[in-house]
């Protein structure tokens, strides 16, 4: 990964920014992204006392033009883009009959659109370089979970879209890899949004007891180098892509009575 070009987005806090970490502490140029200047300020502080090569780039992901000028700035600044990222994201947590619409619209424009956008911009420089794209999906792109039903919807168009990518990138060359966090210790449950599309705030579930963003980074960074197509990084993701693909229904069960021992969960 020595002088590749790697673009992430929502790369100033979480999985992001030990993404930008990981990479760079193996001599990648890391270009970072996100809305909130001030994260990004601090973020550029960090891996540049680490002597990492890096710029940010203030954006919206959910902006088409955003994403477009994300992709100028980086060319101006490196000349080329070997990876992109797609990790800019946002969860909700609410039940379906009680979401406000925008709220599951504005996880989809994120999570989703997100990388549409992202991708289509980066796409012709990865082509020419024979490089990388990836996408931060979840277990959640695998197997639908109650209360999160816009975060799950996104993630499964999320898959959707990297597997067609992969298969037409079949004959160029482009490395497509969906890595699927189990839960991580990052602020995504902070920022969730509630069904009015309020933040959050306190995680309900016991944060110390997840995989960090540090663990998550080091999987998908190995997972680039060897090009693999998955990564699925916990033994609980594993095996519940497993029972869900051949027992759908017990899972339903499972799943539910999991998500209802959450800290003030609609579900009992």
């Amino acid at each position: 990964m020595k002088d590749k070009v790697v673009v992430i987005t929502g790369g100033s806090s979480g999985i992001g920014k030990a993404l930008a970490e990981e990479f760079g502490k193996h001599g990648s140029k890391i270009v970072i992204t996100g809305r909130k200047q001030v994260a990004l300020d601090n973020a550029m502080v960090t891996l540049t006392e680490q002597g990492i090569d890096a710029i940010s780039i203030k954006g919206d992901v959910s902006l088409e033009k955003d994403n477009e000028q994300m992709v100028k700035e980086t060319l101006d600044a490196f000349g080329k883009i070997d990876i992109l990222i797609n990790n800019a994201g946002i969860s909700m947590r609410a039940p379906f009959n009680e979401v406000d619409l925008d709220v599951i619209r504005k996880v989809m424009d994120i999570n989703f659109w997100g990388a549409i956008y992202a991708t289509k911009y980066c796409l012709p420089e990865i082509l020419k370089n024979k490089g990388s794209v990836i996408g931060i999906s979840s277990i959640a792109g695998f197997r639908g979970l109650p209360g999160r039903v816009g975060y799950s919807a996104s993630k499964f168009a999320l898959q959707g879209f990297l597997e067609s990518l992969r298969t037409e990138m079949f004959k160029t060359g482009v490395h497509v890899l969906t890595a699927c966090p189990g839960f991580t210790a990052s602020n995504i449950r902070k920022t969730s949004l509630t069904a009015d599309g309020s933040s959050q705030g306190e995680s309900p579930r016991k944060e110390e007891k997840m995989m960090t963003a540090e663990e998550c980074a080091a999987l998908i960074y190995k997972a680039t180098v060897k090009r693999r197509k998955y990564i699925i990084m916990t033994a609980q993701g594993k095996m519940t892509v497993f029972l869900n693909k051949w027992f759908p229904g017990m899972m339903d069960k499972m799943v539910y009575n999991v998500m209802a021992k959450e800290e003030d969960s609609p579900f009992k």
